[in-house]
């Protein structure tokens, strides 16, 4: 059996009721269970969160709320890995046959259905904990530099400096989509960045970070152009 969870704490400080918030003239959690349903991979959709509001919205939209988090799970220090690990740990005695669980943000709402088909099957075919999607950077961070004490640029990789573009290596950035997981990696809160994980790459425009209004209603303009 396959599940999803979606962690929707209610706290959010640079964004307020970010999880809720409308887009597209739904909650933006709303999405991210429709995306999961769509995938056609879930026994069950799970939202994790400490809200009632969001436990009532995520219910409207299809998704199941055993109970609500407790608070040492919902503040700022709270990770990805320990909420999921505590949701499949209570979860696991009632599900027997739970084996793999994909933890998908709510604020998600470019995330196509088949990169979560895409990313299960690297999953299934390969001797691995876990599967996420990343993007690359669109111009290489070895070209990056810093500011010293007198504003002056210093190279962080000195050897880069004068290679060309086209031959640095690409580098890539966790998008902060979704994170397929075996029950035993979660269970065992196994590290997501290790020699046990694999990835998809995405396109350009799949993925994009939520943390201010600017970055919100770009993602909303690209919502609206895919839907039209």
């Amino acid at each position: 059996m396959n599940i999803a969870i979606i962690p929707a704490r209610g706290g959010s400080k640079r964004i307020p009721h970010k999880n809720i918030k409308l887009m597209g003239g739904v909650p933006v959690i709303a999405h991210a269970i429709k995306i999961a349903l769509e995938s056609e991979l879930f026994s069950q959709i799970y939202v994790s969160t400490d809200s009632e509001e969001i436990a009532n919205i995520a219910k409207d939209y299809g998704a199941l709320v055993p109970q609500l988090r407790e608070a040492n799970l919902s503040d700022d220090y709270a990770t990805t890995i320990s909420v999921i690990s505590d949701s499949v740990s209570k979860l696991d005695s009632e599900l027997a046959d739970l084996e793999n669980i994909c933890c998908i943000y709510p604020v998600t709402p470019l995330l196509k259905p088949v990169r979560i088909v895409e990313a299960y099957e690297i999953l299934m075919s390969r001797d691995v904990d876990y599967v996420f999607s990343v993007k690359s950077h669109e111009s290489s961070l070895l070209r990056s530099f810093r500011l010293d004490s007198s504003n002056q640029p210093v190279m962080i990789s000195s050897s880069d400096e004068f290679t060309r573009s086209q031959d640095l290596q690409n580098l890539y950035q966790d998008a902060g989509q979704f994170y397929w997981g075996t029950k035993t990696a979660w269970k065992s809160l196994r590290p997501i960045f290790s020699g046990k994980s694999s990835v998809i790459v995405l396109d350009k425009w799949e993925a994009i970070d939520v943390d201010t209004l600017d970055d919100w209603n770009i993602v909303e303009g690209l919502l609206s152009f895919r839907s039209k």
